[in-house]
């Protein structure tokens, strides 16, 4: 079975589920939990307090939180609290958010791979406990430091993980960060060649791959019915054609078909839209229909390269789903 297992949580998840669902795949033996953030909705760092307090060893990322709307210095000082309440458990993400998101708040994302580059600096500096000074286009401190409790006064390890797609994001990854993780609705040959861009990094640093971890998101519908399985990826990969259609095009769905569930959408709405995606777009890009069905899929993304899978639940028997990577012998 699969040593290292992680599970992904929507933001819009309730949070007194979402903590009984993150003791349950820790009770299963889950490696991590992971709680997406979204602009102008859940924040993920009061959710990972809550479960850190519900819980004594599952490691707590979240997934992930943006280099420019949080000062560095008050990021390193949730990051250096989250820690104190659940020591050696705390992994931070990072990711640059789209344009689209930037705008909604104001940001102006130009340079989001210098803000990941002085964010991560500055986060590695404090949280290693030394007194850091920098005056960058992100980052500008002067001479700051944290102020740890006196008992826990040692450097903290909170390994810093990208959320990177484009090929530079996953090469600074490689160069600079403790890993990257990896997209979801990808197929695993769009996968292997994210770890090859994370591989070229990795040589400009002079760091062999295996220093970086490669943690994949993967989008996950598994019940006994592989056709309730296929209809709750379909609505799930119907909702990224509509929203990112480059990526889908990117897996192999032609342009003429993503035009034309835009379209029925506009014309129909979703209902009528989202059928149109076709089964072995599913199959592709998710891990969807039976247990076993899901288990090879998963199999296919670590061949690929990944060093553990992250989880995405579509179906709503989540306990389900922890079983299923959990249990060699449900079907």
């Amino acid at each position: 079975m699969f040593k290292r297992l992680g599970l992904y949580l929507q933001y819009d998840l309730p949070l007194p589920e979402a903590l009984r669902l993150v003791q349950y795949a820790e009770l299963r033996g889950f490696e991590s939990v992971w709680q997406a953030e979204r602009v102008l909705a859940r924040d993920a760092f009061v959710a990972l307090a809550a479960f850190a307090a519900a819980t004594t060893r599952i490691k707590l990322g979240c997934g992930v939180v943006d280099p420019w709307t949080r000062n560095a210095a008050l990021l390193a000082s949730t990051l250096l609290t989250l820690d104190d309440l659940a020591p050696d458990r705390v992994i931070c993400g990072l990711g640059p958010w789209t344009e689209r998101e930037a705008a909604r708040v104001g940001v102006d994302r130009q340079r989001p791979l210098l803000a990941l580059r002085e964010v991560t600096m500055a986060l590695r500096a404090l949280l290693a406990g030394k007194v850091y000074s920098k005056r960058g286009e992100i980052v500008n401190l002067n001479t700051a430091a944290l102020d740890m409790l006196s008992d826990r006064r040692e450097p903290r390890h909170i390994p810093i993980v990208f959320a990177a797609t484009a090929p530079k994001t996953l090469a600074l990854a490689g160069e600079i960060a403790d890993g990257a993780l990896l997209n979801y609705l990808i197929t695993p040959g769009l996968s292997a060649a994210a770890v090859d861009e994370l591989r070229r990094g990795a040589h400009t640093a002079a760091r062999p791959l295996e220093f970086v971890d490669r943690p994949q998101l993967i989008a996950c519908a598994v019940h006994r019915d592989r056709a309730v399985a296929f209809d709750a990826a379909r609505r799930f990969v119907a909702g990224a054609c509509l929203t990112q259609p480059a990526l889908m095009h990117a897996n192999g769905m032609s342009a003429p078909l993503l035009d034309e569930i835009a379209r029925i959408d506009r014309e129909s709405g979703f209902e009528a839209a989202y059928v149109r995606v076709p089964d072995e777009i599913l199959i592709a890009v998710t891990a969807c229909g039976t247990p076993d069905d899901a288990r090879r899929k998963v199999s296919d993304y670590l061949d690929a390269g990944a060093t553990s899978p992250i989880l995405v639940p579509l179906c709503e028997d989540v306990r389900f789903m922890i079983d299923v990577f959990t249990d060699p012998f449900l079907v």
